[in-house]
Parts: structure tokens; sequence; C-alpha cells
């Protein structure tokens, strides 16, 4: 696995500090987990979401702690996001597969209030998944959703916003009919130009726990999809 920066994990760990995930049971989530429990950097990392994860058992992942929420009352629930000095943000729902209303509130409205949760609870570096099309002021709803979320995370004032934006995540068993068929149609471009326009999961995760090792010396930062795989491999960290 790559490093940011040799000795950054060691001295990172040594600090003690503690994390949050939402959005752990998709695949980029579930990518991140696994990441966080072989890199060991945290002393704890606690999942969030509505329901616990089977997989989640022995000794390997007694570092991470399950706690359930509603997302419809997660003011209710504000004591799960302090204390924690890095948050990750992985939540969102796949196009085409719930309601309008569902997909608003999935992909812009919990996150918003997780955000807002974390600031308020001392979190100073918040990790956001994003799109390659993240745009507020499109007509789209996928890329409209997506830039809101991006604008309103950063005039919380993190003391860093890392915000990720791949375009096809690449998964070792997909269930959703579309990004498979997407995943064939671009399948040479994915081949010759494997950095382009499409991202492993598990390369994400690499590339978010590297950030949070060897974070930008800007408050904001966008990482796009070629700059993910940079990441990944401990390259160009502040680029």
């Amino acid at each position: 696995m790559a490093e940011a920066a040799p000795g950054k994990e060691a001295e990172f760990r040594s600090t003690n500090q503690t994390a949050f995930v939402v959005g752990h049971t998709g695949r980029t989530g579930m990518a991140l987990v696994e990441e966080l429990v072989n890199r060991n950097i945290f002393q704890k990392v606690v999942l969030i979401g509505r329901r616990n994860v089977d997989k989640y058992q022995g000794e390997k992942y007694n570092m991470l702690e399950q706690k359930i929420v509603d997302f419809e009352k997660l003011e209710d629930y504000a004591d799960e996001f302090k204390g924690h000095s890095v948050g990750f943000a992985c939540l969102g729902a796949p196009k085409g597969t719930v309601s309008k209303e569902v997909y608003q509130k999935s992909n812009h409205d919990y996150i918003v209030k997780v955000a807002e949760l974390a600031k308020a609870g001392g979190c100073s570096h918040f990790v956001l998944t994003s799109a390659g099309d993240a745009d507020k002021d499109s007509m789209m709803m996928h890329k409209r959703l997506k830039g809101e979320v991006e604008a309103e995370c950063t005039d919380m004032g993190f003391q860093n916003l890392s915000i990720f934006r791949p375009w096809l995540i690449l998964a070792q068993a997909d269930p959703q009919f579309s990004r498979r068929i997407s995943r064939m149609l671009l399948a040479p471009i994915i081949y010759f130009k494997p950095t382009l326009m499409s991202v492993p999961a598990e390369t994400i995760g690499k590339a978010m726990v590297n950030t949070v090792l060897e974070p930008s010396k800007d408050a904001v930062k966008i990482i796009d999809n070629k700059g993910i795989h940079r990441v990944a491999n401990g390259k160009e960290c502040e680029k």
C-alpha cells in the first residue's frame, strides 16, 4: 500500500485521533473502511449508518465501532459526531435507483447535515466524495446537487476540506446494471487511459487516507479523477 510519505502513518497514529465514516455500506465507503483498518492510523473509527454491518466482526475490525442513526432525525444523534478530528462522507444514492425525493435527501440533505454536525462537533478535516461533473449551476439534478453540497461544505469553514471528484467508480462486483453498461462502453478508454475517466473504489480509499496523512496547504482541496490516482500512489498530494 502506498503511503503519502515515509513515516507519516506512525507519526499520525501517535496522535491517537478518531474518525467517523458515513456511507460505509456503499462501494467507495466499504473500500475506505478496509483501507482504514489495514492502515490502522486512527485510534478508533466510528461507522455511522442505518444498520450494523455483520462483516465487521473479529479481531481485525476491533478498531471499528458501529452506530445506528435515523438520517431523518440526525439532530438527535449529534453526540455521535462529536470529538472526531476527521469525518469521511461517502453518502449518495446512484442515479435512477430511487425516487427524486430520496435522491435529493441522500445526495444533498443528509450530507450537508452530517457536515454541519461534524463541524459543530470539532471535526477539523472533512473528506467528501462528490462527482467529476459536479456543478452547482447546472440544470441537471445530479450535477447541481453535488455542486451545491461542495459549496455549502466549503462555506462551513473546515480547517481542511478535501473534495474527491471521481468519474466512473469501478468495483469488482457492481450490482447496478447501468454502471456495468458504462464500464463495457468505456472499456477501451479504461484500458488505454486508466486514469482519465475511471477509478477503482479501492484507489479512492487509498487516496482519502493519504489526504488525511498529508493534507493540502489550502483549506479546500478538490481532487479530480486523475488526481485521485496520483494521491493514492503518494504523489503530488499538494498539486
